[in-house]
């Protein structure tokens, strides 16, 4: 199994026809199938059920088309990181953000940066945390856009914005519509709308409040938790900038005056790595740092 055999394997998932794959790869249908029935033969098992118009991946298919986007990606980076030191600074930075890091990317650090190395490109992964932090394991992106709580351990870290959790409703539900904060008390027999990633934290300071809110829903994505409470179906509760995520032309909006619920966002890259130039260089850009060899900041660590 090589790369260019992971090439092959991932342009005839994504044409779903060897045909439609072979004509892409400009090269005729019998030496990819040749090629994809050696993949099989390596790996002991059936990667394809071929139908008589198109393709469908085997359970181990699945497998191997999520790795196999992962090895080629890292490939790409690897190949963009030696090019980069022969050359001036100039490139491609593959980052991974949350949804609700907008402000940070579109700071005035990062229109300088801009302007600075025009010649830089980026690569841009959207996931939630959990995600990311996987991804940044795997070598997949360099830095991450991700938000607390997570196990900070593994990594460099610069924490940036801090915010509150707000709780948004319609005029239906807001039983304090002058209010424009909230304590978490006021949020007993409620029914919430809550993103399934901070359930814990929550969870944690019900308990110690001794309140019993109603969890009408649990999802995994903080624009859900914005439509569902914009449509009247309950009280969302989320981060303060997440609101503006998703459609909430209905919604009244809350800040929890609770300094427990509040939520950083952070900039974060893997301990005992090197970053490349242009990491170092955006880093510097986004949080006013300067990175040392290493890898690490020249701030303290948190």
């Amino acid at each position: 199994m090589d790369l260019k055999q992971l090439h092959y394997f991932m342009t005839i998932v994504n044409e779903q026809q060897i045909t439609a794959a072979a004509k892409k790869l400009n090269m005729t249908q019998p030496p990819l199938s040749h090629q994809m029935k050696l993949l099989e033969k390596e790996l002991g098992t059936q990667l394809f059920k071929r139908g008589s118009q198109y393709i469908e991946l085997t359970e181990p298919g699945r497998l191997l088309a999520r790795r196999a986007q992962q090895l080629l990606d890292m490939a790409d980076n690897t190949v963009r990181e030696i090019d980069e030191l022969n050359q001036s600074l100039q490139g491609t930075l593959s980052i991974g953000t949350i949804s609700s890091s907008g402000s940070i990317l579109l700071s005035p650090g990062m229109q300088k940066f801009h302007r600075e190395y025009s010649n830089v490109h980026f690569e841009i992964h959207d996931a939630n945390t959990y995600q990311l932090i996987e991804e940044l394991e795997k070598g997949i992106i360099e830095i991450g856009i991700v938000r607390t709580p997570f196990n900070t351990s593994p990594f460099n870290c610069q924490f940036l914005n801090t915010e509150p959790m707000a709780a948004v409703m319609t005029a239906e539900l807001d039983w304090c519509p002058r209010q424009e904060k909230i304590t978490v008390e006021e949020l007993d027999k409620r029914p919430l709308i809550i993103y399934r990633r901070f359930q814990n934290l929550l969870q944690d300071v019900f308990d110690q409040k001794q309140i019993e809110p109603e969890i009408y829903c649990r999802n995994d994505d903080a624009r859900t938790t914005i439509l569902w409470a914009n449509a009247g179906l309950g009280i969302g509760v989320a981060p303060l900038s997440a609101v503006e995520l998703a459609a909430h032309d209905k919604l009244h909006i809350k800040i929890i005056d609770e300094p427990v619920l509040e939520t950083h966002i952070a900039a974060v890259w893997r301990r005992n790595t090197n970053l490349s130039r242009i990491g170092k260089e955006f880093l510097t850009a986004l949080c006013g740092m300067n990175i040392a060899a290493n890898g690490a900041t020249n701030q303290e660590e948190q």
